[in-house]
């Protein structure tokens, strides 16, 4: 399928595809003409992807952990349990910037509930 087929499909856009290219996330194959083609395996891998990256991964993490998916049921291959350590450490990081947001949401309430108007 061509880039726009799976952007449609993926429920993202060419642009979100190409930067998956490269960034390394996506290998799709070249026609003579030079369009990408993409196959089945593209969208499940867009779709982890997108998944990953709404869990707050970045690009270089999920591209480490991508080959770990072998499927749509397996999150993590036994074949890659040392990504589990990484994975401790970007969850803790996701954990501080949620007690730093929820701090400065507080600030703000409090800034809120003095509100003159």
């Amino acid at each position: 399928m061509r880039i726009s087929e799976l952007a449609r499909q993926a429920g993202t856009t060419p642009r979100a595809l190409r930067y998956y290219e490269e960034q390394g996330l996506l290998h799709p194959a070249r026609l003579a003409s030079g369009y990408r083609q993409y196959d089945e395996q593209a969208l499940r891998a867009v779709r982890h992807i997108q998944l990953l990256l709404s869990a707050g991964l970045n690009t270089t993490a999920i591209a480490e952990i991508l080959p770990c998916i072998p499927d749509d049921v397996t999150v993590l291959a036994p074949t890659c349990p040392e990504l589990l350590d990484e994975l401790a450490a970007e969850r803790a990081r996701i954990t501080r910037s949620m007690q730093q947001l929820g701090a400065a949401r507080d600030v703000l309430d409090r800034l809120l509930q003095n509100d003159p108007r």
